[in-house]
């Protein structure tokens, strides 16, 4: 899962970056690799950092131990998908991790509602003789760990340099005038790309600088009303009273005049005041549902 961390140890060795070393950490003893020197500013950046003891530079005995631990990942999960369809549970295995040290069994799998796998941990520490962690994902996490290259012919994102997933929604493509084709602006996830949020708050500032949409300027052409944004060249479409549309640029734009708000639409409620319940209701007075969440989190058992 690409996980940061800030290591202390070995004071007196010189890392570089791109050097492997062998950390203890939380998880337990691991292979890392060197990024930079960890100072206050990089602290910054790191929202909840692993925190680790550099134990020894990478020799080769540790790159052939990570090679062996690499050989076993198939016959491991092959292992667990078997447990699993005996114990019939509604689970589907993603992916494995094993530790460096082989002190712990990182199991990722996707499952739509909560899985009792108690007695599937009991039966994989029996078999594998080690720690189990069963860790249940979503759909965002297993194209981190799963996918390859997006439509843009790059590695995905979430797959490379990305460390947490940032929170996308329509009106982020509706602002920047993206197809809203499913199959166009979705990622290998299945869920709306990454790579809409990145722009996102330059088109914000940029149209913050433009009249709203229905306002009423005043132009060297005449006056007029504005239909549309063109955001990223900061040019408006303007309905002048003779029915002409012209692309006017922000700079021919004398004054404008903002539209008047729209008045706030009440919900209705089958008794009594619309206000007086405190949950939304449809047209028919029947309470909205709430809101799906991907369910996420871990698990831990010995």
């Amino acid at each position: 899962m690409r996980l940061l961390g800030e290591c202390t140890g070995l004071a007196d060795l010189d890392l570089v970056r791109g050097q492997q070393i062998v950390v203890r950490s939380d998880r337990g003893t691991e292979l890392g690799e060197v990024l930079c020197l960890a100072t206050e500013r990089t602290g910054r950046f790191l929202s909840n950092p692993v925190q680790g003891e550099i134990l020894r530079l990478a020799n080769q005995d540790d790159q052939q131990q990570e090679a062996k631990l690499a050989g076993d990942r198939a016959p491991t999960f092959a292992t667990c998908q078997e447990l699993v369809a005996k114990r019939r549970l509604q689970m589907d295995l993603v992916d494995i991790e094993i530790i460096h040290g082989r002190e712990r069994i990182i199991f990722y799998y996707l499952a739509e509602k909560r899985v009792d796998f108690r007695e599937l941990v009991k039966d994989l520490a029996r078999v594998l003789r080690t720690r189990i962690e069963m860790r249940q994902i979503g759909v965002r996490d297993e194209a981190k760990l799963l996918a390859d290259y997006g439509d843009c012919g790059k590695p995905v994102c979430c797959n490379t340099h990305l460390t947490r997933m940032p929170p996308v929604s329509m009106k982020m493509a509706k602002l920047q005038k993206t197809t809203l084709d499913p199959a166009k602006i979705s990622g290998r996830c299945g869920r709306l790309k990454c790579c809409l949020r990145y722009e996102y708050d330059s088109y914000l500032s940029l149209e913050q600088g433009l009249p709203p949409v229905g306002s009423r300027v005043v132009t060297a052409k005449g006056r007029g009303r504005v239909l549309a944004h063109e955001i990223l060249a900061q040019k408006l479409l303007v309905e002048f009273e003779d029915e002409r549309r012209i692309i006017v640029g922000l700079g021919d734009i004398q004054s404008a005049e903002a539209p008047p708000p729209k008045p706030k639409l009440r919900p209705r409620h089958p008794e009594g005041d619309p206000l007086s319940d405190e949950h939304e209701t449809d047209r028919n007075g029947n309470g909205f549902p709430e809101p799906f969440e991907d369910r996420t989190g871990e698990s831990l058992a010995e």
